[in-house]
């Protein structure tokens, strides 16, 4: 035990002596965005334990509360600080538990495509020749196709084989495959690219003189070398697939209706918009608003940190 937590103390000296540590502590965009951040990610997913109220709960909904303005206007009632949509139910609550669906879209279709353009990208790298040119020019040609549009063309595909039922109980999985699969050009291009400066570097010499197999070379001497960038890539992914996520879900082709996230509740409250009920939009796009401009913040943070020379 004593072991442990020498090696946890000595760990947590060695990050708090780090220039990462240092620049952290020296920015206050980075530390805004990420009390920000924890916060959300926090009550979303542990927003049982969060929030008074359970959207999803039949027995608990009145629809005598329906369409109750904020807590601080004129009809709004205190136990309903945001307000409740069509059904009563409460808005704050509901932006949570869609938060939640919305969150574990976008990191399960971004850990996806790291997955996937780095191995493409580091094999292509270190491989070379007749593998990498195809390899490329897949990701060249994918690259000229929007990632909405390609996302759009995966669950259309997914939508005309399988049937609609089956479709509803395998939405999530399919909107992960469809992001996922419309995001890893980029990680295939980044990958190479530093594969390529890291596989002329000594130590790899050195591994594959001493007879370390090509497999073992890639994934544990050239790997943990190429991920900086990667990483932030992947901090600035996760933005763009939570918003993909949204827009899919707000034209219709993301998760079912039944299933909260995001993009479904600003679909449903746009089409009290014009009503008057503007709180029912509003806030589910604010809080998206908020969401993806802190984890762009941070990644701009990551870049900066990780690569000075980006720096402007």
């Amino acid at each position: 035990m004593l072991q442990v937590d020498n090696k946890t103390l000595n760990s947590w000296e060695r990050l708090k002596d780090s220039d990462i540590y240092f620049s952290f502590i020296k920015s206050p965009t980075a530390i805004v965005s990420s009390v920000i951040l924890l916060v959300i990610f926090f009550c979303s997913f542990f927003v049982e334990f969060v929030t008074p109220h359970n959207p999803f709960d039949p027995a608990s909904l009145s629809l005598m509360e329906a369409f109750t303005p904020p807590s601080w206007t004129e009809d709004g009632m205190a136990k309903f600080i945001l307000g409740t949509d069509g059904q009563g139910r409460d808005m704050l609550s509901t932006i949570l538990y869609g938060s939640r669906i919305s969150l574990i879209v976008g990191f399960s279709a971004i850990i996806f495509s790291l997955i996937l353009g780095v191995s493409l990208g580091l094999t292509a790298g270190y491989f070379g020749g007749k593998y990498e040119m195809i390899v490329m020019r897949f990701t060249d040609v994918q690259l000229t196709v929007p990632s909405i549009l390609m996302a759009l063309l995966v669950d259309g595909i997914a939508r005309g084989i399988i049937s609609r039922e089956m479709h509803d109980e395998m939405a999530i999985y399919v909107l992960i495959f469809a992001i996922g699969i419309s995001e890893w050009p980029q990680f295939a291009r980044v990958s190479r690219a530093a594969t390529l400066v890291e596989k002329n570097k000594d130590y790899v010499s050195a591994s594959s003189i001493i007879g370390v197999s090509n497999l073992l070379i890639m994934f544990k001497h050239i790997l943990p070398n190429i991920m900086r960038p990667v990483l932030v890539i992947g901090t600035i992914g996760l933005a763009l697939a939570i918003i993909a996520e949204s827009t899919l879900s707000f034209l219709g082709v993301g998760v079912p209706p039944t299933t909260p996230s995001l993009g479904t509740l600003i679909r449903l409250g746009n089409d009290f918009l014009f009503s008057g009920e503007w709180w029912i939009t509003f806030f589910p796009a604010i809080f998206l608003v908020i969401l993806a401009f802190s984890i762009n913040l941070l990644g701009d943070w990551m870049r900066d940190t990780l690569n000075p020379r980006l720096k402007k």
